[in-house]
């Protein structure tokens, strides 16, 4: 079977993504050339185990890899010091050597668990990405960063550890639960806001066509994704500059998600899209974008089928005040002040460290108001 491949560009630390159907049964043959011992180490969780871990078998197999693997409790609320212990202790059981390879196998819960892990792990084990959900496909797998939650914020504990290798295998996305494939979505139009307003547009054509399911525009989309990161990455890993602009949605989406839990209230990409739109209503609010732009972006998430509005979710939230403090705890914090990722238009977005925070009380005060 054939796929698309692209790199990310890091010099001697430079590696592969490889997008399209078939990619577990062929894993064997991608990942033999990286190991020393016919052995690697999975990471995965129930469901995906359930689903999934026998093609991945076979497919390494083929190529008389073996395999051991943990499976996880699903969920957001495994990426915490609780998850990365186990994992750790699982690994140094297994008696891992630094020259094995770690198989992230699952979504981005996943995939940032298992990748902190070998970071960490005898200071540094290799691993490779099998990203199994539409977001994981489309970002999280993709650059590097690596962590756990905690109590106080989101992704607050990690390290910057990049994959020798990304599989994306589209065939793995036809069992995701719709809500869950929507969700990934929430990262896929990101793409599109923050810099390539052309992709947008094609996301408007054809993105309801990814939800039932069409493999060629699914292709196309994580493509274009990955190559937007891609292109980000190799110009600023480690985040200094040009990558917070990958963060659009997230200041808001990561405080909303700290107000829900990490429950199933509001998955990861549901507050990724809620937050673009309040970041274009902020935007509009201070005079950088046009009126129509907010509109825009929200009545593509509703043709979607997707949450758009604080109204979409289900419970109690804090007031403004409340948000804006949970905002405090985002790692683009600098000098004590909330970094916002802002847009003079769809396509153009840029990292603003100076916003005046009684606008965005008002947007979020009357976002509150429609709840």
């Amino acid at each position: 079977m054939t796929y698309e491949n692209l790199t990310v560009d890091l010099a001697d630390r430079s590696y592969d993504i490889k997008i399209g159907p078939g990619l577990l049964a062929q894993s064997g043959k991608l990942i033999a050339p990286f190991l020393k011992q016919k052995r690697v180490f999975v990471i995965t969780d129930e469901t995906v185990a359930a689903l999934h871990l026998d093609t991945l078998r076979h497919g390494l197999a083929a190529e008389n890899i073996e395999i051991q693997h943990l499976a996880m409790t699903p969920g957001e609320k495994t990426k915490n010091w609780a998850g990365l212990e186990k994992a750790v202790e699982w690994l140094i059981e297994q008696r891992v050597e630094r020259s094995d390879i770690v198989v992230a196998f699952g979504g981005g819960v996943i995939g940032d668990l298992s990748g902190f892990a070998a970071a960490i792990l005898r200071r540094g084990v290799d691993f490779i990405q099998i990203p199994t959900s539409l977001l994981a496909q489309v970002d999280s797998s993709v650059g590097g960063k690596t962590g756990i939650n905690s109590v106080q914020g989101k992704n607050l504990i990690g390290a910057f550890h990049q994959p020798l290798l990304v599989l994306a295998d589209t065939d793995v996305l036809t069992t995701l639960d719709p809500r869950e494939f929507l969700s990934g979505y929430g990262e896929v139009v990101k793409y599109g806001l923050l810099g390539d307003a052309n992709f947008f547009d094609w996301l408007e054509a054809n993105g309801p066509s990814m939800v039932t399911g069409n493999q060629a525009n699914r292709i196309h989309a994580i493509r274009r994704s990955c190559e937007m990161k891609a292109d980000v990455v190799a110009r600023d890993e480690k985040e200094h500059g040009d990558r917070a602009l990958l963060n659009l949605g997230h200041t808001f989406g990561h405080a909303l998600e700290a107000a829900t839990g990490y429950s199933k209230r509001l998955l990861h990409g549901e507050g990724v899209a809620i937050g673009c739109a309040l970041a274009f209503e902020l935007s509009q609010r201070l005079g950088l974008c046009a009126q129509e732009d907010p509109s825009r972006v929200r009545a593509h998430l509703a043709a979607m089928g997707m949450k758009k509005d604080l109204a979409d979710i289900s419970g109690d939230l804090p007031d403004a005040d409340g948000l804006i403090t949970l905002m405090g705890q985002d790692k683009k914090v600098s000098g004590g002040k909330i970094a916002f990722i802002l847009a003079r238009g769809i396509g153009d977005a840029f990292v603003e460290k100076n916003v005046d925070m009684a606008v965005v009380k008002a947007v979020l005060t009357d976002a509150l108001a429609g709840r």
